[in-house]
């Protein structure tokens, strides 16, 4: 009975490690609250920045756009008849990047065992998503608005401008820019930036 006891211990302490970042870290209007209950993120965005020249604050905005730095964020089920079916798309992880951009990252950074539930390697992927962005689109790496359109719609659809025809797209963006300062100028004020 002890070593029942004993691993069920084991699994119980294991399962609330890997569990502590399955949920929103709490007051996500503060980057200094989020960098104090998680303090491996700021690093890990400041690892891409220096990497890829992304700004910390664009990545932080950009995440809670995607994920609310939820670990493990997926899409809505879609559902027939009621019954789910699979998912709206392949998006996942705190960047909700697609399988096949996931995919493309991973062979173009030789990072075969990334992750996307993993901050360092979701924070390297934007990082080098948006440096491409900047690179092909000539979208500076501190415009949250224009980064967040190209990521949202996808280079391509960047480029065509399909966005303009989505309002709600629009507002979105801009509330992404507006984060940004904000936790930008909060990320200053702890001196974590």
């Amino acid at each position: 009975m002890s070593i029942r006891f004993g691993a069920l211990i084991a699994v119980l302490f294991l399962s609330a490690c890997g569990s502590s970042y399955q949920s929103a870290p709490r007051n996500l209007d503060n980057a200094c609250s989020i960098a104090a209950q998680r303090p491996n993120y700021v690093p890990a965005m400041q690892r891409s920045e220096r990497k890829w020249g992304v700004p910390v604050a664009v990545m932080m905005a950009t995440i809670y756009q995607e994920s609310k730095f939820i670990a493990n964020a997926k899409t809505p089920r879609t559902r027939f008849f009621g019954i789910p079916t699979g998912r709206v798309s392949s998006a996942k992880g705190y960047s909700q990047a697609l399988d096949g951009t996931w995919d493309d990252y991973r062979r173009a950074t030789g990072s075969r065992l990334a992750s996307r539930t993993n901050i360092n390697d979701a924070t390297d992927f934007m990082g080098w998503y948006m440096s491409k962005s900047r690179d092909i689109l000539g979208i500076p790496l501190n415009d949250a608005r224009n980064q967040y359109l190209a990521y949202h719609e996808g280079r391509g659809g960047y480029s065509r401008g399909t966005y303009r025809s989505k309002a709600w797209l629009l507002d979105v963006s801009r509330a992404v820019a507006t984060r940004a300062n904000m936790y930008d100028r909060q990320l200053r004020s702890c001196n974590l930036v």
